[in-house]
């Protein structure tokens, strides 16, 4: 087996206290980086994060290398503390990873959908990763480059919801899309800053958001799916993972589909 060595790497996540985003800062800790995580409300889950990813990580210094800050991600200036923080912590930035997001378990035609639905849902999962890419990239610009990797790596979660579309769930569709042109189009941007863009777009898995449908109506959901299961958080997070490798070096702009084959895009 070949280690995954992310070594003197700083990363930070949004959305980290649970489900895919839990998973990832796990996986990045226990191969080596250090890591700065948001939660919104619910603190003692992030503390239960942070403690099971220090343990994987097993540093000898006894220096705690993941850190959980409560922080909005939807909120003007949150990316740009989350990754004044890191660097403050840590001393640079490498890694940046938007998982934080909403998705509605309620189903609603596009006429109910009011205005401020509609803004709430474009601010946690498009407005979050706009901000947080714009942040990450202002950093990652001006920063060295470490041993031979590229100068940085964004990553933005997705859905499969942006590939397909999502009846009664447009407003969600739409702002999952728009993280998919913000991919291609910042991709393309900062490519001779030698930053990498891409995006893992999530089918179904099972964490506490989707719970609800898959208990209510598991069968449909997994008539749709050709592997008959849903995906784990693990599995995602080490989706996530491949991107922060030396093997997604020649990727940008890419879009990784993690679905068990219900949407082949």
């Amino acid at each position: 087996m070949i280690p995954v060595d992310l070594e003197g790497q700083v990363a930070v996540l949004t959305g980290g206290s649970r489900g895919i985003g839990a998973a990832a800062v796990e996986l990045l800790a226990a191969a080596g980086a250090r890591v700065v995580f948001t939660y919104r409300r619910d603190g003692a889950a992030a503390r239960r994060v942070a403690a099971a990813a220090n343990g994987a990580a097993g540093r000898k210094d006894g220096e705690p290398s993941v850190v959980a800050l409560r922080l909005d991600a939807s909120q003007p200036g949150a990316a740009k503390r989350l990754v004044a923080e890191a660097v403050e912590r840590f001393g640079r930035l490498d890694i940046a990873v938007a998982n934080a997001g909403v998705w509605p378990p309620e189903e609603r035609p596009v006429e109910r959908i009011t205005e401020r639905e509609w803004r709430a849902i474009l601010a946690s999962n498009l407005d979050s990763a706009f901000g947080l890419a714009a942040a990450a990239v202002a950093r990652m610009k001006r920063q060295r480059v470490l041993r031979g990797r590229p100068r940085g790596r964004v990553i933005l979660v997705a859905s499969t919801a942006a590939q397909r579309g999502e009846a009664f769930h447009a407003h969600y569709a739409a702002a999952k899309g728009g993280v998919i042109a913000l991919v291609r189009g910042l991709s393309t941007e900062v490519a001779r800053h030698g930053i990498l863009v891409n995006a893992v777009a999530p089918g179904w898995v099972a964490t506490d958001m989707s719970a609800p449908v898959l208990r209510r109506r598991p069968g449909p959901v997994l008539a749709k799916i050709p592997l008959g299961r849903v995906g784990t958080p693990r599995e995602l997070g080490g989706c996530i993972l491949f991107y922060c490798t030396p093997w997604s070096n020649f990727m940008t702009g890419s879009v990784l589909s993690a679905n068990g084959g219900a949407v082949l895009a």
